[in-house]
Formats: structure tokens, C-alpha cells, sequence
């Protein structure tokens, strides 16, 4: 098959697989948003269970996404996280992520909600304190709204990056997150006779392909998920520097779960990998054919993508022409298939479309956040039919990933 007609059956996909915004979007202020919650934008589907599953990650702001775009990837699993102060604006049930995974649920998609305590520079609270009390009464407005309808709750994002390592050395990162697991038990004990239908994961732990993040607290981690047996499994998060660091997370987290314990890698990627590239020439074959600078950075043409988003061909022959890139365009595949071998993964989810964060700022400092995505919001012109362009790599991928 050419390049051109495996583009072009790739925009049909997105053609045929986007519905219409519905009445939703009408007069709404961000029509992405409206289509990622409106429950006409969601066609029905039959999840899998989760054994194996790989899903889409939208993290903490659905409007990288439309239910079109779900269904163009043949996503039956969807990802978000919850940052808790966002409890603190209003009713949680009118929460962008909240509701979302509300709306996907009712429509069969199996669902995963991340619960986000960032509280890195400051100290996490202490049970037992006001502070605590607080993010406790926080939960308690969203644990109604989620339990028996939300299919995974993860307790954590990211806590060793969203809090500080003097709480990781004085046992407070451990001791605020077993008192939320706590908590969620007793709640779900209370309202949820025989556990219901929310099965409970502590998460997610990073950057353990690196000695400096397998510490005492880690390992502390893993003993609370493995000797609780309300606690399905942990989380963990790949973002490699090395196409081949996720064993690093599988050698380490595995032999301590035991044997009825699962894991979920709720977001993984490359992107620590990509970053290290961002400084590196363009190649010769793209420089000449856009009449590039032979000198220009790889940075500077995201930079310039974000500025003015380029057609899909110029996209993807930038991507296609950059070895670091082009050379792992299968790694989607690779790495899921090795989270399958274990016969432990529950769900993993990879993000979908890249989000304002992402791209403002870019400069060569820059997370690329946005190279992981399916889809190309950000830095593609979107297709004829105003679909936003797939990433000529990871779609396919993803596609085929989900006939297991």
C-alpha cells in the first residue's frame, strides 16, 4: 500500500467514524468541549473487560477530543484525571472530566478516573489534621457521584511528582495516601455492599527505570497495595528515555504486587525519549523539500507547526524523516504487547489529542507532549470535514491494538 492511500483511508476513517456535534455545540463558547460531553456526540459501545485493555487518556481536559474521534479509533475505554481543588469551583458532577466519564459510561465505554492531589511545593497533610479533614470532605462530594459507575478509581496521579521529597523520606507521601485509600474503602464498604462495580488501584508511580525514584517510600507503596486486599493494584506511568525502559517498571513492580494483584499504566510514552531530540537538526530531506535551513532545530519546527499548523503531508513528512521518530513509530505496539505478556495488565491508556498546555510555550525546554498524541489538534490543519488529522503512526496502531 502507498503512503498517500493509507493517509487517505485513514481520513475516511476519521470521516466516517466523527458524528455530528449535535445541539450541544450550537452557540457553545468551545465546540470541542461540547462534543467530548454531549451525550449525542457518543455513539454506543460494548467494553471489553479490563484484562489487557488499551484505552484513550484525555488526562485532565476532555477537549483534546471528540466522541468522533473515539470512535474513529475504535476506543471502548476512556482516562481522565480529576485534580481534587477543582472540587472547590462548584458542583463536581458539572466537572469537565467528571462528567465526561459520566456520559462515556452511560453510553457502555468502560471508564477510569484518576484522582489528582498536587500538592508539590507544599507539604502533603497529615492525617489527623484540618488540612486532611479537607481533602477528605472533598472526596466524600465526589465518591457519590463516581462509585458503581465509574469502572476504575485510581487513588493518586502522579504522587511522587506532586509532592515533595522530604515527604517521601518522613513517611507523609505513604501515610496521606493510605489514609485516602482508607477512606475510599470504608466509603465504598458502606454504600457499595460486596464492592460494587468500581474497582479501587493506588496510583501511579514514575521514572522507575531511574534508582533515585525505587526508594523506601516506593517500596512502602507496593506493600500497602499488595497486603490491602480491597486494593485491586497500582498505577504506573512509562514516560521512557529509552524505548527499552519499560522493563524497568515491570521487573521492579510486578514480583512485589503478588500474585492477585493487577496494574494499570493509565498514561505511557516516549516522550522523555522525544525530548532529547528536540535540539537536533532537521533532516536533509525535509529542509530541502520545505525549504528549510539546513540548520534549523527539530523544536523550532514543532515551534513553527503551532504558530501555523501545517497540512498533514508536511507533518508526517517531518515526523517520517526524522530517524529518532520514524525508528520507533511501532513502539505503541511493542510496548503495549509487553504489558499483555505479563497477563497482569488491566487497562492502559495512551493520550489522544494534544491540549493547550501541551503547546503553548513550545520552545527546546519543552516536554513534547504533543508528539504522543492520535490525533494532531494542535499542529495539523484538520481534515476537510473539520476532523482533527490522525498522527500517521500511532493511529493505525492503536486501531489494530484493540482486537486483542
Amino acid at each position: 500500500m502507498t503512503r498517500l492511500s493509507r493517509r487517505r483511508l485513514l481520513q475516511l476513517s476519521t470521516m466516517a467514524g466523527a458524528t455530528a456535534l449535535g445541539g450541544a455545540a450550537c452557540g457553545s463558547a468551545d465546540p470541542r468541549l461540547a462534543a467530548a460531553t454531549s451525550p449525542e456526540a457518543a455513539a454506543r459501545v460494548t467494553a471489553p473487560p479490563p484484562d489487557g485493555v488499551l484505552g484513550a487518556n484525555f488526562n485532565g481536559d476532555p477537549r483534546v477530543m471528540t466522541f468522533g474521534e473515539l470512535t474513529t479509533a475504535g476506543a471502548t475505554w476512556l482516562r481522565g484525571f480529576l485534580p481534587m481543588p477543582r472540587v472547590d469551583d462548584g458542583d463536581p458532577a458539572a466537572d469537565p472530566t467528571v462528567s465526561t466519564l459520566l456520559r462515556a459510561s452511560g453510553q457502555g465505554y468502560g471508564t477510569v478516573l484518576s484522582l489528582k492531589f498536587p500538592y508539590a511545593p507544599k507539604p502533603l497533610p497529615r492525617p489527623g489534621s484540618a488540612a486532611m479533614n479537607a481533602e477528605l470532605a472533598r472526596l466524600d462530594k465526589v465518591l457519590p457521584l463516581v462509585l458503581d459507575k465509574i469502572d476504575i478509581l485510581v487513588l493518586g496521579n502522579e504522587p511522587f511528582i506532586e509532592s515533595t521529597r522530604d515527604d517521601w523520606a518522613n513517611g507523609a507521601l505513604n501515610a496521606f495516601y493510605e489514609a485516602v485509600a482508607d477512606h475510599v474503602v470504608k466509603y465504598r464498604a458502606a454504600h457499595s455492599p460486596g464492592q460494587g462495580k468500581t474497582s479501587l488501584y493506588m496510583g501511579a508511580l514514575n521514572h522507575l527505570d531511574e534508582p533515585a525514584w525505587r526508594v523506601a517510600a516506593t517500596e512502602r507503596w507496593l506493600t500497602h497495595v499488595r497486603t490491602t486486599p480491597e486494593l485491586a493494584g497500582t498505577d504506573i506511568h512509562p514516560h521512557l528515555a529509552d524505548p527499552g525502559g519499560g522493563a524497568a517498571y515491570l521487573d521492579y513492580v510486578l514480583p512485589k504486587l503478588g500474585p492477585d494483584k493487577k496494574f494499570l499504566a493509565t498514561e505511557f510514552s516516549l516522550v522523555l525519549f522525544w525530548k532529547k531530540h528536540l535540539t537536533g537538526r532537521v533532516s536533509a530531506e525535509y529542509a530541502s523539500k520545505y525549504h528549510v535551513a539546513p540548520g534549523t532545530q527539530v523544536w523550532q519546527v514543532i515551534k513553527d507547526a503551532l504558530a501555523k499548523p501545517f497540512p498533514q503531508d508536511q507533518w508526517d513528512d517531518f515526523l517520517r524523516t526524522s530517524p529518532w521518530f520514524e525508528n520507533n513509530k511501532n513502539f505503541l505496539t511493542e510496548q503495549t504487547q509487553k504489558f499483555r505478556a505479563t497477563g497482569k495488565l488491566a487497562f492502559a491508556g495512551y493520550g489522544i489529542g494534544q491540549d493547550a498546555a501541551m503547546s503553548g510555550g513550545f520552545g527546546p525546554d519543552k516536554t513534547p507532549w504533543l508528539l504522543n498524541s492520535l490525533f494532531a489538534t494542535h499542529t495539523v490543519q484538520p481534515l476537510p470535514n473539520g476532523t482533527a488529522a490522525p498522527n500517521y503512526a500511532w493511529l493505525p496502531e492503536f486501531q489494530a491494538l484493540q482486537h486483542k
